[in-house]
């Protein structure tokens, strides 16, 4: 293996001036410079990352905790969030040659703290893929390394939040149910009681409907975020309605449990918007290839990744920068199953509501 002392040796320089050659130093001439350069590519050498980290005291990894859930063995779909977050943590620390430490996390077989305490000796901070993960391991994290919360509470303080403006857009499409299709009665289909992103869509339910005192809530179930969980509401929405006086609407807190709904919906012969409307969160591609397609809002999964990872990169150069709120705009996405006619498809921007709108409403709740 070709070693820093053969590049030394054949560029006729000491071991230090071929270091500071590797780290873009000054004190080099550029005549120098070239002749390192040369004598590099002429033994095709590689530094050895891992002790020029340890010059620079750090480890260049970052890890990120991705939330587990429950599903049946058969529903790929669950990743299908995370895979979309992975792709942008990766496609911005690429650019720095950094490498990422990926692991998963499950409360019901994991709630201990020995396997993330080991992780954190092994980065130089952490992003936390959902703002499920529980607070107090949050704030042990980070006693230990920098951290970065994707799709956390917008209100929270002691850490970097990296999320999509869920409340705005969740205010768009309920709003378009109420004025477009003048949906009166609602039904909605919860994601998990811990989810930040949940809690914000549920907030902008109830504020949709203040609005608009001629439609009201009729009813609510929780699922898991899975494709199975909206099967499952699907049936308990079915036997709550034995007459076949369903809900105009049906309000889905994600799109995999709105795809759930659909397939179930199509097994017992419920009509699809005929019968009832039906509206999801994320715009994940199968959304769109549902039947009929998945009237939904567009949150930009990949830019969450990427802006939350800049964010941490951030913070790992400069610990003491004070904690900070990013919201992504989302889109509305028209399409078939909110009663629009078959073949719309028309997306359309989402403005972020005022912050001081967003603080009252928090208050009032």
């Amino acid at each position: 293996m070709t070693t820093l002392y053969d590049v030394a040796r054949l560029a006729g320089v000491s071991t230090a001036t071929v270091s500071r050659v590797l780290h873009e130093q000054d004190r080099v001439r550029e005549s120098t410079r070239a002749r390192v350069k040369k004598a590099i590519e002429e033994l095709g050498y590689v530094p050895d990352s891992a002790a020029q980290s340890l010059s620079r005291r750090r480890k260049e990894v970052i890890g990120i905790i991705c939330i587990e859930r429950p599903a049946n063995n058969h529903e790929n779909m669950n990743l299908t969030y995370t895979d979309e977050l992975l792709h942008g943590v990766e496609a911005h620390i690429r650019t720095l040659d950094w490498s990422l430490l990926i692991t998963f996390w499950n409360e019901a077989t994991d709630p201990g703290f020995p396997r993330l305490d080991a992780m954190s000796g092994k980065v130089d901070g952490v992003l936390i893929g959902e703002g499920s993960f529980p607070p107090r391991l949050v704030d042990r994290l980070a006693r230990r390394v920098p951290v970065a919360v994707i799709a956390g509470p917008p209100d929270e303080r002691q850490v970097d939040i990296v999320t999509a403006d869920n409340h705005a857009g969740s205010v768009a499409v309920v709003t378009h149910l109420v004025e477009a299709h003048g949906s009166r009665r609602l039904f909605h289909l919860d994601g998990p009681a811990n989810a930040p992103d949940a809690s914000q869509r549920r907030l902008a339910l109830e504020q949709v409907l203040r609005d608009h005192p001629g439609s009201r809530l009729i009813g609510t179930t929780h699922g898991s975020f899975s494709v199975e969980s909206g099967e499952d509401a699907a049936i308990r929405i079915l036997d709550a309605f034995p007459e076949g006086r369903l809900p105009d609407a049906i309000v889905c807190a994600n799109d995999q449990m709105a795809i759930g709904l659909l397939r179930a919906f199509a097994k017992g012969g419920v009509r699809v918007p005929e019968e009832v409307a039906v509206v999801g969160f994320d715009d994940i591609f199968p959304g769109s290839l549902s039947n009929p397609p998945l009237t939904t809002v567009y949150q930009p999964m990949r830019t969450l990744g990427e802006r939350a990872c800049a964010r941490l990169m951030e913070r790992i150069a400069a610990p003491d920068l004070p904690p900070t709120v990013e919201l992504l705009p989302t889109e509305l996405v028209i399409r078939q199953s909110c009663g629009c006619p078959p073949g719309s498809t028309i997306r359309q921007p989402v403005h972020h509501l005022p912050r001081t709108l967003l603080r009252t409403l928090r208050e009032e709740r």
